[in-house]
């Protein structure tokens, strides 16, 4: 399994994830043009993209998707509820529901879970291909403790560092935004999200990429920074961290 973090940020987000003869995107939340263009780069045609996972219906999530779906005629996973809501925003589209909260697509099988945010409908994925792992969590306010088991020693891990604590609270955001960022239904701060990595990464644990990190209220360094010296107060040596950008894909990770 590959992947190649294609956009995070609070602009768009994309994740393209390869197997050996499967492909799927995570998201369209840029203009499916840069997508396209990203794509092009990797030698890979938006045809062969065989489906798209959704995460929610905000729209640093689904903003070129109507676009990119409309050209290409990709499937869409979905719950029930996530495809009442991106009609409403999109129109109708080909797609496919979730059975028993998973997938297998091509040679991925995606286990979905529940985040917790402001949309009506939002979702983390657990994906897998054959004896390799990955997580995507982003847009959360906590992650539940009964997802733990399932989340642990994975090999690669994608999860959301939006932002610093005190940034968000000494920068530019209006104190009823800087509460819904610091709620349960908002954004993992640093912390957080260092505080769950120890929890999760084990020995199988290869690569970690922070994402979707606030413009205004984190900056790359203060993100490594933390998760750093969460690592080290929990006695975990670990080097190979990324950070996702907004206008910027990621290295093609091997899994």
């Amino acid at each position: 399994m590959k992947v190649c973090l294609l956009s995070s940020g609070s602009k768009g987000n994309s994740c393209l994830v390869i197997s050996n003869n499967t492909k799927i995107l995570i998201d369209i939340g840029t203009t499916s043009t840069y997508v396209i263009n990203e794509l092009d780069k990797l030698n890979i045609k938006p045809e062969e993209i065989n489906a798209i996972l959704i995460t929610h219906n905000h729209v640093d999530h689904i903003h070129g998707l109507k676009s990119f779906i409309k050209k290409y005629k990709t499937k869409v996973y979905v719950t029930e509820k996530l495809l009442g809501l991106l009609e409403e925003e999109i129109g109708s589209f080909d797609y496919e529901l979730y059975q028993d909260k998973q997938a297998i697509i091509g040679d991925l099988r995606i286990n979905t879970i529940r985040t917790s945010h402001d949309a009506g409908e939002q979702m983390g994925f657990i994906i897998k291909d054959n004896k390799k792992s990955m997580v995507y969590i982003t847009d959360t306010g906590y992650i539940n403790n009964r997802y733990y088991e399932d989340l642990s020693n994975k090999n690669l891990y994608i999860l959301e560092s939006n932002h610093d604590v005190l940034m968000l609270k000494n920068g530019p955001y209006p104190y009823f935004l800087q509460q819904r960022v610091l709620s349960d239904k908002g954004h993992l701060s640093n912390d957080q999200a260092s505080n769950y990595l120890c929890k999760f990464i084990g020995d199988n644990t290869k690569t970690i990429v922070l994402a979707h990190l606030s413009e205004k209220n984190n900056t790359p360094e203060k993100a490594l920074e933390t998760l750093n010296k969460h690592l080290e107060e929990n006695n975990i040596k670990f080097n190979n961290i990324l950070i996702g950008k907004q206008n910027e894909p990621t290295k093609v990770i091997e899994v």
